[in-house]
């Protein structure tokens, strides 16, 4: 059982600590940055088509680099892809005070974009093997909610530092924020970064084996078709949300940046809370049900007639939103083992922003045609629909928290035999442990003589031996 004490994972881990602190200052430094990037290339244009190529520069190479580079994050070292990341972003946010054209705040944007592309998949990769196998969601949960109040905090200190100072001063607090980011990275163990040395078949195969395996292993298929539906409703409420605010509830500027604030609130409270939401209903309710909040919450606020009731339905939604965004970290580091995740992350981050790219195009043009309230009605039954698609492809999720782990990780060895055969494959759980606690016995293997010939015998074999240990409970509970 996760201790009750969740902050304190910062202390028992603290190589985690450092990746949280990193995390917190980055981010922190990003979201003030991209509002000054945003304010700044609007004064230097007045232009539309010049934000959206800023916008596209940002998340572009994500999906290039997910899609063509993402073994690359399994291969070299976890470590030195995210300080090398770091350092290039402290570089071009201590260049950007210089560049006075849109041409050039677009390529620096740009290259921001490639050092994001490699830091992201390399960090979520790393994180399982930083905490205590029991401590994971709380692990996912704290980095939800730090980056989620950076998302809160961070615009409204860049704008009021664009308005008082123009973009030198959050370009440069940006910089400091990546070179102390960097040093933290630093400080932790290469090792720690990673459990097993990975596998390689040349770079080509290793690229097609990351995209087979999101495609076979059922958690990284789950999240791969449930969350770029819910991105295409995500999408829909993003770029409707100004004209719903000002016009449809005549709220004005002030009640679109209520919206946005307190749609951080929600993120953040879903996400804090999912740890130990988790522990108590299990993966896939959590998973299932927090989507559904997701439609109720966004569906209530599209009906809602005045700006005071829809902001608890705000909340909501948010809160759905923050909490099924940690579900689905634990559902891709439970189901890529070690050596694969990196490139697993970086391809379902891809596939995000690229299913997120259009969406926001699509909706652009639906706001323009229906108008912002139906815009929203639709994302409210798009996230209904992400929610039964997530209740069909959750199924092989036992209702137990206690042995969704177990099942998970039997599912990833499945999908990896699958790319490299049965008898060249088997990684065995590489636990954190504490100095001041024994390691857990994992749930034994079949003998060599009546090992699992095929990947779905290996789950049967796992869900046999999981329902002999309910028994064997049951047997000593009895009086």
């Amino acid at each position: 059982m996760e201790s009750s004490s969740r902050l304190g994972l910062l202390r028992r881990s603290p190589a985690f600590g450092l990746l949280f602190l990193a995390t917190a200052g980055s981010s922190f430094g990003t979201y003030l940055a991209a509002v000054a990037l945003t304010l700044h290339i609007k004064a230097l244009t007045d232009s539309g088509v010049w934000v959206a190529a800023l916008l596209i520069a940002d998340f572009l190479p994500i999906v290039v680099i997910g899609l063509l580079l993402g073994p690359l994050v399994d291969r070299l070292s976890r470590r030195g892809l995210m300080v090398v990341s770091d350092i290039v972003r402290f570089g071009v946010f201590a260049a950007l005070p210089f560049a006075n054209s849109p041409e050039a705040l677009v390529a620096l944007a740009g290259v921001v974009g490639i050092a994001t592309g490699f830091f992201r998949p390399a960090a979520y990769a790393g994180v399982p093997n930083l905490v205590p196998h029991d401590e994971l969601t709380n692990a996912n949960s704290l980095l939800q909610t730090i980056e989620t109040l950076a998302w809160m905090i961070g615009p409204v200190l860049g704008a009021l530092m664009f308005a008082g100072w123009g973009p030198d001063v959050p370009y440069v607090v940006n910089a400091v924020t990546f070179l102390v980011s960097a040093a933290l990275v630093a400080g932790i163990p290469d090792r720690k970064l990673r459990s097993a040395e990975p596998l390689t078949g040349g770079h080509w195969r290793d690229v097609a084996d990351g995209l087979r395996l999101v495609l076979t292993s059922a958690p990284l298929r789950t999240v791969l078709i449930v969350w770029n539906v819910v991105l295409l409703g995500s999408a829909a409420i993003n770029v409707a949300e100004v004209f719903y605010a000002q016009d449809v509830l005549d709220a004005g500027d002030v009640g679109f940046g209520v919206i946005v604030a307190t749609s951080g609130v929600g993120l953040a409270v879903g996400s804090y809370l999912a740890a130990p939401a988790l522990r108590k209903v299990g993966l896939r309710r959590h998973y299932v049900g927090s989507i559904a909040l997701l439609a109720v919450g966004w569906g209530g606020a599209a009906l809602s007639p005045s700006i005071w009731i829809a902001i608890p339905f705000v909340i909501g939604g948010a809160a759905g939103n923050g909490a099924a965004i940690v579900c689905n970290h634990i559902l891709v580091q439970r189901g890529a083992p070690d050596r694969y995740r990196g490139r697993a992350l970086a391809t379902i981050f891809s596939f995000n922003y690229a299913v997120l790219g259009l969406g926001m195009a699509g909706a652009g043009i639906l706001t323009e045609v229906y108008g912002a309230r139906e815009v929203w009605l639709a994302a409210s039954a798009i996230f209904l629909i992400a929610g039964v698609i997530a209740l069909a492809m959750t199924r092989w999720l036992p209702i137990a928290s206690t042995d969704a782990d177990d099942v998970l990780e039997a599912h990833a060895r499945a999908a990896v035999s699958a790319l490299v055969g049965v008898e060249d494959f088997d990684e065995p759980r590489a636990p954190y442990v504490p100095a001041h606690e024994p390691a857990k016995r994992p749930l034994p293997e079949p003998e060599p003589a009546q090992a699992a010939t095929s990947g779905l015998e290996r789950i049967a074999n796992l869900l046999e031996r999981i329902e002999r240990r309910r028994a064997l409970e049951r047997t000593k509970t009895t009086p």
